[in-house]
């Protein structure tokens, strides 16, 4: 069973349930939250999304996206994270005593399925990582299949988005057997695939101005390693005019991957307090390696990360790591790049800390154990 009978009967005694997404929102952790919103509020529950940003303009086209707030409510009996297990990627929310005094004294219950990253949340949680589903969604269709949960219309539009980002429409590799399957039983549940790609579809339509931008960023694109990198660079004045209408690093990271010769495509953002944000886009399994030299996490063809760093000395940081994931790549070898950007230098970034990791539950081919 993906949840023992503790963690059921945590949900089942639940009155209010949090559940909570971290400060990158993608499709996947929104399509999980509204879908868990449907299915515990089909049990009697309670339920309030929180997300510590805004959500991407990218993400509106999916109903309900609004109800993920700000809001921190502390009268909540449990609290589920969904789609990290990363304290980096809760920083935000973590940063609020009230939150973090509250995260340490509830039951926390983790669902995701990055199993390359090292859970690291500071205070007590249950983990149920799935190594097998392509996005948190599967797992938690997984989960209602072995409970009985009933999957209503609008959460299963909800699963089937999450799956269908995750898995980038089902053609990643990490797409199996099984997630074709589950989105079958998601259509015959309610999802409508063409009612979702028309809403997305609409509101990926551009403004004149951002067709221009565009272009724009195509001129600047520069290449690295011999023409293997590819990568744009975002300012933040660049971020405040266009990322209400369009996602910079979007318009062009997919295009950039494309290119004759290049195998990593990377958008870089600055902000004023000193952030760095990459999105990394690759040809060959190495994004998630990449990510995690940086203190990030991902995929390995898809991955992100943030450091607190000067562009100048990333960028030159950056080159030199490439050089050596490619000639290890190139020559057949395991890619180890050990991580070098952990927040605030703690060291137990990369190591499992046995008092806060409570119940680690990695699902692997069909079953789970502890660990």
């Amino acid at each position: 069973m993906l949840l023992n009978d503790d963690q059921q009967a945590l949900i089942a005694g639940a009155r209010k349930i949090l559940v909570i997404q971290a400060e990158n929102p993608d499709g996947d952790s929104l399509g999980s939250a509204l879908a868990l919103e449907e299915i515990f509020g089909a049990m009697g529950k309670t339920v309030v999304l929180h997300c510590p940003v805004q959500i991407p303009t990218y993400l509106r086209h999916i109903e309900g996206w609004d109800r993920a707030s700000y809001d921190f409510p502390t009268d909540a009996d449990l609290g589920v994270i969904v789609d990290t297990s990363s304290k980096i990627l809760l920083s935000k929310t973590l940063a609020d005593p009230v939150a973090k005094n509250w995260l340490e004294h509830r039951p926390i219950l983790v669902f995701d399925h990055h199993v390359t990253v090292t859970p690291d949340l500071p205070f007590e949680a249950q983990y149920i990582i799935s190594e097998t589903a392509v996005a948190t969604g599967e797992l938690i269709f997984d989960m209602c299949q072995e409970t009985a949960w009933a999957i209503n219309a609008a959460a299963a539009t909800n699963l089937f988005i999450s799956i269908m980002a995750d898995s980038l429409g089902l053609t990643t590799t990490a797409t199996t057997a099984d997630s074709f399957f589950t989105c079958g039983e998601l259509v015959k549940l309610g999802a409508n695939p063409s009612d979702i790609d028309e809403k997305r579809r609409e509101l990926m339509k551009k403004k004149p101005e951002i067709l221009k931008y565009k272009g724009q960023l195509i001129e600047r694109i520069e290449y690295y390693n011999s023409g293997r990198t590819a990568l744009v660079f975002v300012s933040f004045e660049e971020i405040q005019k266009y990322s209400n209408d369009y996602n910079p690093t979007m318009l062009v990271l997919d295009e950039m991957r494309l290119v004759y010769g290049v195998d990593v495509a990377i958008g870089v953002k600055t902000y004023p307090d000193g952030k760095l944000t990459g999105k990394l886009r690759t040809n060959i399994p190495v994004a998630d390696q990449i990510s995690g030299y940086f203190g990030g996490g991902g995929h390995l063809f898809a991955a992100g990360f943030r450091v607190y760093e000067q562009y100048d000395k990333w960028l030159t940081e950056f080159i030199g790591m490439m050089e050596k994931i490619y000639a290890e790549y190139d020559n057949g070898e395991v890619v180890a790049i050990q991580p070098q950007h952990l927040d605030d230098g703690d060291n137990a970034a990369i190591t499992i800390d046995n008092e806060h990791l409570g119940n680690f539950r990695i699902r692997k081919g069909g079953e789970s154990g502890d660990h």
